[in-house]
C-alpha cells in the first residue's frame, strides 16, 4: 500500500482573503484570469454580458501542472483552515461520503474506487482500495441513502454496483452490472444520483465531442421526421443519447432520457430543498476566450440545454448555423452562469452545521480550469448563495491559490464531499491530493 500523508494543517504562505466587503464582480470585469481571484471576490454574468462568438481567438493554453511547492496550501476565507488529508494518489477525482463518514474517491486512471476512514480526530486516516479492476471510474453512490445495502459505481462505459454494508473498507462481492453498454469515448465522466423516494436513478452521459462535427446534418427520416419523434432535441449518429441525463429505475429497468443538450454535465448532485437534480455543465470550446460560459442549473424533465445547434438559450452556434431552426428559442436558459473555460467538473450542496447558518443550502462548484482561454481561469472552488432555494446568480471564489504563474498551474479540483461534521473535501488532480477546509 502507497504511504499516507498525515492529517496536517500547514502555515499558509499566501494573502488573506478578500474582504466580504468586496463588489460584485460584473460584465467584462467579471472575466479577468487567475490574477484576480481571491476568496470572498464575487461575480455575477448575465446573457447580456455574453460577447459574440470569435470575438477573441480561440486559445491554445494547457496547463502542464507542476509538483506542489513545500508548504503551499491552498487559499481560504479568513476563519478557515485547510489541511492535506491524502497526497500521493494517481488520479483523484469524483468523491462521496458514506453516511458512516468514510470518503469514498474514485481514482479514474488506477480504475480503483478508493476509501478512507477517519478515527480520532486528528489522527491520519486509514487508506483502503475498495474495488479495482474498474474502467474509468468517477460517479460514486450508495443505495438506499439512509442505510446503504449497494455501493454504486459509474464507469465510463457502465454503471455497476457492489454489496455493501456500513464501515466496509473492501467490496464483499463482486461487481453486479446495472447499465452496460455507455459510450465512453471523448467525454467519459459519468455521474450518478438518486431521487429522494429512491425511486429514481439519474445518470450523466457527456457528449462524444466538442460540439457533434461530424454529426450528419440529415438524420434517418429526415429533419422534420426527427424533431417530431424527438421533442428533447436530441442528437443523432454517434451523438444518439449522449450529452444527457438518463433516468432509470435502481436496478438499471425502464431507461429514459431525462434531459438533453447538456454538452457535458460531469458532476450532478440533488438539492435536499427541491429534490431538484442540479448538473456542473462544461460548455462548448473554441469560440473565443469568453464564449459562452459555463454554467450549473437544476435540471427539468424533458428540458433541452441547446448542445449542439445552440447555446445559453437562443444563441446559436455559428458552426451549425441554419440545421435546426425548428429549435429556435426552445433551449432552457440555465441557473448560474460562470467564466467561460472553466471547466465546472462537480457540485454539492452544503447542509452541515460547521460553516454555519450563512452556508446553508449554499453549493459549491469544483472549477479544474481553463485550457482554451489565453488568460487561464478556473483552477479553484467557488460558492454558489441560494436564497429560499434559488440560486441568486452569484459565484464567489472559496478555495483559490493553485496557480503559480501564466505557466505554471500545481492543483485542479475536481471532487467535493461533505464531511459527516460538516467538513468540506476537495480533490485535486495536478498532484493528486486531497484537502479538507473546516472552521477555525
Amino acid at each position: 500500500m502507497r504511504p499516507l500523508s498525515l492529517i496536517v494543517s500547514l502555515p499558509l504562505l499566501v494573502a488573506a482573503g478578500a474582504s466580504p466587503a468586496a463588489p460584485v464582480l460584473t460584465g467584462k470585469a467579471a472575466f479577468g484570469d487567475w490574477t484576480k481571484d481571491a476568496p470572498g471576490v464575487v461575480r455575477h454574468l448575465t446573457l447580456d454580458d455574453l460577447p459574440p462568438p470569435y470575438a477573441s481567438k480561440s486559445a491554445a493554453n494547457n496547463a502542464q501542472p507542476r509538483k506542489r511547492p513545500d508548504n503551499l496550501v491552498p487559499k481560504v476565507p479568513d476563519g478557515f483552515k485547510v489541511d492535506l488529508v491524502a497526497s500521493g494518489i494517481r488520479n483523484p477525482r469524483a468523491m462521496r461520503v458514506a453516511p458512516d463518514g468514510d470518503l469514498f474517491v474514485a481514482d479514474s486512471e488506477a480504475n480503483e474506487v478508493l476509501v478512507f476512514h477517519f478515527g480520532a480526530a486528528g489522527a491520519k486516516p486509514t487508506e483502503s482500495v475498495f474495488a479495482s479492476g474498474l474502467h474509468q471510474p468517477y460517479g460514486i453512490n450508495f443505495y438506499p441513502a439512509d442505510n446503504p445495502k449497494w455501493v454504486y459505481v459509474a464507469n465510463s462505459n457502465s454503471v455497476v454496483r457492489f454489496p455493501y454494508g456500513s464501515g466496509d473498507l473492501k467490496a464483499a462481492g463482486k461487481p453486479e452490472t446495472i447499465v452496460p453498454s455507455i459510450p465512453s469515448n471523448h467525454h467519459w465522466t459519468r455521474d450518478i444520483v438518486f431521487s429522494p423516494d429512491g425511486k429514481t436513478m439519474y445518470l450523466s452521459v457527456g457528449s462524444g465531442s466538442n460540439v457533434a462535427e461530424d454529426m450528419s446534418k440529415t438524420p434517418p427520416g429526415g429533419v422534420a421526421a426527427w424533431a417530431k419523434d424527438h421533442p428533447l432535441g436530441e442528437a443523432w449518429g454517434s451523438e444518439e443519447r449522449r450529452a444527457a441525463i438518463w433516468s432509470m429505475t435502481p436496478e438499471g429497468k425502464d431507461v429514459k432520457i431525462y434531459a438533453t443538450g447538456l454538452r457535458n454535465c460531469a458532476g450532478m448532485t440533488v438539492q435536499p430543498e427541491t429534490g431538484n437534480v442540479w448538473c456542473a455543465v462544461n460548455e462548448r470550446d473554441e469560440l473565443g476566450d469568453n464564449v459562452p460560459f459555463e454554467y450549473a442549473t437544476h435540471v427539468e424533465q424533458g428540458a433541452w440545454y441547446g448542445w449542439p445547434w445552440y447555446y445559453l438559450g437562443n444563441h446559436e452556434d455559428p458552426r451549425h448555423k441554419g440545421e435546426r431552426p425548428d429549435l429556435a428559442g426552445k433551449a432552457t436558459v440555465p441557473d448560474v452562469l460562470m467564466q467561460a473555460h472553466s471547466a465546472p467538473l462537480n457540485i454539492v450542496f452544503y447542509e452541515g452545521d460547521q460553516f454555519g447558518p450563512d452556508y446553508k443550502g449554499d453549493a459549491f462548484v469544483a472549477l479544474h480550469g481553463s485550457w482554451n482561454r489565453g488568460s487561464r481561469t478556473g483552477y479553484k472552488v467557488v460558492l454558489l448563495p441560494f436564497k429560499n432555494g434559488k440560486p441568486t446568480g452569484d459565484y464567489e471564489d472559496f478555495m483559490t491559490g493553485m496557480v503559480l504563474g501564466a505557466n505554471d498551474v500545481w492543483g485542479r479540483p475536481v471532487g467535493l464531499a461533505v464531511g459527516k461534521d460538516g467538513s468540506l473535501f476537495v480533490s485535486e488532480d495536478g498532484n493528486g491530493t486531497i484537502w479538507r477546509i473546516s472552521k477555525q
